[in-house]
């Protein structure tokens, strides 16, 4: 395609994190809201794309589901690279996070139970038994050692597995190709082999009810599988979006929440002396972290928002970072301060699309939290922060691929 001339005076979208802080987005990133609450960026492909900012116009974008879609197969949905072009052709999207009511309602009608705050309480002792032993194995490990690879992965992982009723024992069998979902020249062939791995397991499920591992899986085969209320294609779709979804997100905050506190030792000292701060820790990591880059969406209508037309057809990118950084919600935004009330961030999402694990991420956050800061009260990174890896660059979930420690 060809790019206008006004196009490519547009700002480039998205902005690289800086290697020295990877646990926050870039500063041209935030002051990309300083023109006003909506302006238009360019993308890799050329493409322009809305990028919103502003509190309340992303809550008026991500609640009109009548004029926006979600649908990453219109024309002009904003991807953000290549990869999520590989991710998208892959099928991954085709459920929940990918679809438009009534698809998307009935589908999370059937998962929501699941996730209330009351059957979530219910996991908050066994969330502690795996925390507590991901830690033994940190400190059986020796000094110094990859906090992400002996705590921040593990943990989720072992959480969603408890959740979907996925045994633990075949985590290589779904964590590996749940990696390379993110990797463009290899996200095809993962789709297709961690969707084979879950068509075994629920065959086998069916096969032997009431045996091995229970849980969500379990409960969707008997009441919607089995009375033709769900297709094993889309069972085999759910139970991949929320295993990876429910997984990869909570990783990357567990250990770019730990680099923010060591990174600021104030913070880290004073979590460490008083564990009432967990939940609004919590709270500012999520907001300061901005893990997703933004929340893309199509217009299938005009919508006039902000002072501008957002025509039918147009590309929206909702700015997590933007609204987060919003001066006139977060006062001094730039400053990372756990003693901030606790006040839920923008991080979930918000409207019909909003997060459904939210309740259980914030509990394994908390745990996971609280129990390290009480473990290894001296913790502190064992190399340069900015020579750990990172994908700092490429506007998909920011991550660590090691964070090496010492206590």
């Amino acid at each position: 395609m060809t790019t206008s001339p006004e196009q490519t005076d547009l700002p480039v979208y998205p902005v690289a994190r800086p290697s020295k802080c990877p646990y926050r987005p870039a500063a041209e990133h935030v002051q990309m809201r300083e023109p006003g609450p909506m302006t238009k960026v360019r993308l890799y492909n050329g493409r322009t794309a809305w990028l919103v900012t502003g509190g309340a116009q992303a809550r008026n974008v991500l609640s009109d589901y009548r004029r926006v879609s979600i649908r990453p197969y219109h024309g002009n949905y904003p991807l953000l690279n290549e990869e999520f072009e590989k991710v998208v052709d892959s099928g991954y999207a085709d459920v929940l996070f990918g679809v438009d009511p009534p698809e998307h309602t009935r589908q999370r009608q059937m998962i929501m139970p699941s996730f209330t705050l009351r059957r979530t309480a219910k996991l908050r002792a066994d969330i502690q038994r795996i925390v507590d032993e991901k830690l033994d194995d940190v400190e059986r490990n020796g000094q110094p050692a990859d906090l992400v690879k002996l705590f921040a992965q593990p943990v989720p992982s072992m959480v969603m597995s408890l959740l979907l009723g996925v045994p633990y024992e075949d985590h290589e069998e779904f964590e590996t190709p749940a990696h390379k979902l993110f990797v463009p020249e290899l996200a095809e062939q993962a789709t297709v082999e961690l969707g084979e791995y879950l068509d075994r397991l629920i065959q086998k499920k069916e096969n032997s009810p009431g045996t091995g591992i229970t849980g969500l899986l379990d409960d969707l085969i008997v009441d919607y599988l089995h009375k033709d209320a769900l297709t094993r294609s889309e069972l085999v779709h759910i139970a991949m979006a929320m295993l990876v979804a429910g997984t990869d997100t909570t990783t990357n905050v567990i250990s770019l929440g730990t680099l923010a506190l060591l990174d600021n030792p104030e913070q880290w000292e004073a979590l460490r002396d008083d564990l009432s701060l967990v939940p609004a820790a919590v709270e500012e990591i999520l907001r300061y972290v901005s893990l997703v880059e933004a929340f893309a969406r199509v217009a299938v209508g005009d919508i006039d928002l902000g002072g501008h037309q957002i025509k039918e057809g147009e590309g929206i990118l909702i700015s997590c970072a933007g609204v987060n950084f919003d001066p006139a919600t977060t006062p001094d935004p730039d400053k990372f301060d756990i003693r901030r009330p606790a006040k839920p961030s923008f991080s979930f999402s918000h409207g019909i699309h909003r997060c459904p694990g939210d309740n259980l991420a914030r509990l394994e956050l908390e745990i996971a939290f609280r129990t390290l800061v009480q473990r290894f009260p001296n913790l502190r990174p064992a190399i340069p922060v900015e020579e750990m890896g990172s994908n700092n660059n490429d506007g998909t979930l920011q991550r660590l691929y090691e964070f090496p420690v010492v206590w």
